[in-house]
C-alpha cells in the first residue's frame, strides 16, 4: 500500500468519524431537549396533584357506560 493510499484511507476514515459525531451530537442534543420538556411536565403534574387542582368532584363525575 503507497503512502498516497494510507493518506486517502485515513482521510475517508476521518471523514466517516466526523460525520459520526455530527450524528450522535444532534441525537444527544434532540434528545436532552425532550428530557427537559419531559421533566417539566412532570414537575407541572406534580405540582397539580400536590395541589388538588384536576381532582374532579367525584358527585358531578358521569358513570362510565359500562355501568
Amino acid at each position: 500500500m503507497s503512502d498516497s493510499d494510507r493518506l486517502d484511507a485515513l482521510e475517508s476514515r476521518v471523514a466517516f468519524q466526523d460525520h459520526t459525531i455530527e450524528e450522535l451530537n444532534a441525537t444527544i442534543t434532540a434528545q436532552w431537549k425532550q428530557i427537559d420538556l419531559l421533566t417539566r411536565k412532570l414537575s407541572q403534574m406534580e405540582e397539580q396533584v400536590r395541589s388538588g387542582s384536576q381532582i374532579a368532584d367525584p358527585s358531578t363525575e358521569v358513570p362510565p357506560p359500562h355501568y
